[in-house]
């Protein structure tokens, strides 16, 4: 194995667009015995300057096994917070694995993989060789973790020259999970090609695809535009008997409205409720933003009804009453708005953004229906809160109907929620 340190150190490195790949885990988690919450031992962290990290975590009497406490979560905390600190924390745990001669391979392949969310990848390579010094055995887990953390730090030839190690080797051949890797790095960065050559290399060496690998595959080709590929591929899912996961028919979706197919997505959206699957906020909202794309009334009005009769949940319901009312101010048809409205609000329903809101608000402003306006003010002012934005529409409409006394009530209301800056 001292190969792999020369072959990896001739390798030269070019920056790509950074891409993190989740693989699998076993069964061995990083822990912590520390008997607090996850938050306690954050937060000492974050209080404690550089120079004390590491002694604190001894104190703690922090363990690499427990089911306490996380690791990956108190990494992923710090990383944000505070990247330092974060390094500073794998470091020890390094430290620590070799002064007690850890001999768990997945402890090591999950100190790398931690090592690959932060994007440090000389950390991982360092973990990696201070493995093959120690004597212990290196296997497929472990370069997968490895690949991972050079995907995730631009180190994008050193992820190939690994998979060129583990395909000539007899003890860590390239696997399942190595493939997926690949395939899930070339559709996040958009390389469809490249996607499919190791899709096909993947079948190829004897893998078939599981459900992550056609989510990647599918994904990558609808977010290319890629959308005759995409039908290819779950139509493959289907036949081999997979059941799609809610992504995979998200990705579908979205494909079929960015081609404004409307018929085709009347169609895929009947199969979803009449299947019993979970329709998401997204999925909604991709399909009514095709319908006011195309002007499509009558057909967003079947739209509810159907939702509706397929009891769906209230946040997906609230997103189809309020594109109703979005396309009716759009047309400035009052009389379906607060018709619209008012069945909204009998359901128990709310406006969800203040952009409806205030659609609603400029199509009376075009009609010059001021009374009306204020009714629908009065009418939603128990179950929704004006924002800032929309104290400054309605004053700057108010001043340009020299509305005076409108615009000295906003003022006064503005401040008593609590605006104390109030518009010129």
């Amino acid at each position: 194995m001292a190969l792999v340190g020369r072959v990896l150190s001739s390798v030269s490195k070019r920056v790509l667009r950074p891409h993190f790949i989740a693989i699998p885990s076993n069964a061995h988690r990083l822990f912590c015995d520390k008997q607090s919450n996850p938050d306690s031992l954050l937060m000492n962290l974050l209080q404690q300057p550089k120079s004390s990290i590491k002694p604190t975590l001894d104190k703690e009497n922090c363990s690499l096994r427990s089911s306490d406490f996380s690791w990956d979560l108190l990494v992923t905390s710090l990383k944000y917070s505070s990247p330092d600190k974060a390094l500073l924390v794998l470091e020890w745990m390094l430290e620590k694995m070799l002064k007690e001669n850890e001999r768990d391979v997945g402890l090591y392949s999950e100190l790398i993989s931690l090592c690959g969310k932060l994007r440090n990848f000389p950390l991982a390579m360092h973990v990696f060789t201070s493995m093959e010094a120690n004597g212990v055995k290196l296997t497929s887990l472990v370069f997968n973790s490895l690949i991972n953390a050079c995907w995730s730090s631009n180190n994008i030839r050193t992820a190939f020259s690994l998979f060129e190690i583990m395909d000539s080797s007899e003890s860590y051949k390239p696997n399942f999970d190595t493939y997926n890797i690949f395939i899930s790095a070339f559709s996040n960065s958009g390389n469809i090609d490249a996607m499919f050559t190791w899709y096909s290399a993947k079948k190829a060496a004897g893998f078939p695809p599981d459900l992550k690998t056609f989510e990647y595959v599918i994904s990558g080709c609808v977010k290319s535009g890629s959308f005759n590929a995409a039908d290819r591929i779950y139509e493959e899912m289907m036949e081999s008997g997979i059941v799609p996961s809610n992504f995979i028919l998200e990705n579908m979706l979205e494909g079929l409205c960015r081609q404004k197919s409307l018929g085709q997505v009347v169609e895929f959206f009947k199969f979803l409720l009449d299947g019993g699957w979970e329709i998401n906020e997204n999925m909604i909202e991709k399909v009514i933003g095709l319908y006011l794309e195309l002007g499509k009334v009558e057909e967003i009005e079947e739209l509810l009804e159907t939702s509706i009769k397929s009891n769906q949940d209230a946040s997906v319901l609230s997103r189809i009453h309020c594109g109703i009312i979005r396309m009716y101010a759009m047309l400035d048809r009052l009389d379906d708005v607060e018709y619209a409205v008012g069945r909204m609000m009998t359901e128990g329903l709310s406006f969800i953004c203040a952009d409806d809101v205030e659609r609603v608000i400029c199509s009376y402003f075009r009609r010059a229906a001021y009374d009306r306006l204020d009714l629908f003010l009065g009418h939603i002012k128990g179950c929704y809160t004006l924002t800032r934005s929309t104290y400054d529409l309605l004053i700057s409409g108010y001043r340009r109907a020299s509305l005076l006394e409108k615009v000295d009530l906003l003022m006064k209301d503005m401040k008593l929620a609590g605006f104390s800056k109030l518009p010129a």
